[in-house]
């Protein structure tokens, strides 16, 4: 494990299971893991910066091994390893019994395991946790997922900077002349402008770690989604655009977002779309950005499913999945313990789409 200045705390080591060899319909049935929304993380840092609340993280050690298997799972001897063990014929093993032994928990490579940590224990509070688990107190929230967390007078920061430093340093941009913008507005990327480049998985890594910079850098979600449409064919112009963003990170590469104290917790909603802007498909592209008080807490930018026949139909659209966020929202705080009394402002440039939502009989007027 590293510390926020890239030295190294402490060396873990790990017993995993060899999982890829279950077979799917037999050993497992569901695979994919309970991870947390980076905006439900956002959300409460500004409710905690509103209620200018004390944050602490905690490090529950091995809390992914507490949980219950619900089907008989065996597993070979480590080499070297004697002990105690059941003897049992497999399918398609050896004619005779191997010696195994039988998983009472979830172990690191199973494909039961990501579904059986305990969720019951997420709403106790440090010292219930502790008298379940062995924890490890981390004091304040400072360092987290390569999250940088600064708290002064104004509010909670929350940065990447050592993440981008460390991108930076990696491709070798750390000496390149900074740019202003992330992106050449004179310049329209295709599937078929430029070379195809001789190794699609090195452009492949640089956009998956640009993607995980936007937790924090919303001022390049649209040039990280746009370049995200490449990764299949990716080209010497979509290298250079993306080499381009690492230049535009090197003139701010502290930047961050701030979650302000003292501010209201009610939510704010801006959405945005540009009609047909894609050349390829024709699509619009939607982006909204959602505030709770003064702090931005989820944003996105996205390519549409459809074509829209004109700006009114695109800009409705935008406004549909902005709110769709927005509701989303809403019963999280509740969740949270935050209802608001107040409505929640959406806020568009589209005086067309305005019309719709103000008037449902306008639909009728309307190809949506």
């Amino acid at each position: 494990m590293y510390l926020p200045n890239g030295s190294i705390e402490r060396h873990k080591a790990r017993l995993i299971v060899l999982g890829n060899k279950q077979n799917y319909g037999i050993d497992y049935v569901e695979t994919f893991a309970p991870v947390v929304k980076l905006t439900t993380v956002r959300a409460l840092l500004v409710v905690a910066a509103i209620d200018d609340w004390q944050v602490s993280q905690m490090d529950v050690k091995n809390a992914f091994l507490h949980g219950d298997l619900d089907e008989n799972v065996y597993m070979k001897f480590s080499n070297g390893y004697q002990g105690p063990s059941l003897p049992i014929s497999i399918q398609a093993a050896p004619t005779s019994p191997l010696k195994v032994c039988k998983l009472q928990k979830s172990l690191y490579g199973l494909k039961q395991a990501p579904r059986q940590c305990d969720s019951n224990t997420i709403t106790n509070t440090k010292k219930s946790l502790s008298s379940t688990f062995h924890m490890k107190d981390l004091g304040p929230l400072i360092y987290f997922l390569r999250i940088e967390v600064d708290r002064s007078s104004h509010g909670i920061f929350l940065s990447q900077f050592k993440y981008t430093i460390d991108l930076l340093e990696e491709y070798k941009m750390l000496s390149s002349k900074p740019l202003k913008l992330p992106l050449d507005p004179n310049i329209k990327l295709t599937l078929t402008s430029g070379d195809p480049l001789p190794y699609i998985p090195g452009y492949q890594q640089l956009i998956g770690k640009l993607i995980y910079l936007t937790l924090t850098r919303l001022d390049i979600s649209f040039v990280v989604y746009t370049l995200n449409q490449f990764m299949h064919q990716p080209t010497t112009v979509h290298m250079q655009a993306a080499k381009r963003v690492l230049r535009y990170l090197k003139s701010n590469s502290s930047q961050g977002i701030l979650f302000a104290f003292n501010s209201k917790a009610k939510l704010i909603a801006y959405c945005d779309s540009d009609w047909a802007g894609c050349p390829m498909s024709r699509k619009s592209t939607t982006g909204f950005c959602i505030l709770l008080g003064n702090s931005a807490i989820s944003w996105k930018s996205k390519k549409q499913v459809v074509v829209a026949r004109s700006s009114t139909e695109d800009e409705y659209r935008a406004m549909v999945l902005t709110t769709c966020e927005v509701l989303w929202l809403i019963q999280l705080l509740r969740d949270l313990g935050i209802s608001q009394t107040d409505p929640t402002l959406l806020l568009c440039d589209n005086k067309g789409a305005l019309s719709i939502v103000a008037n449902l009989v306008q639909h009728e007027r309307t190809s949506i």
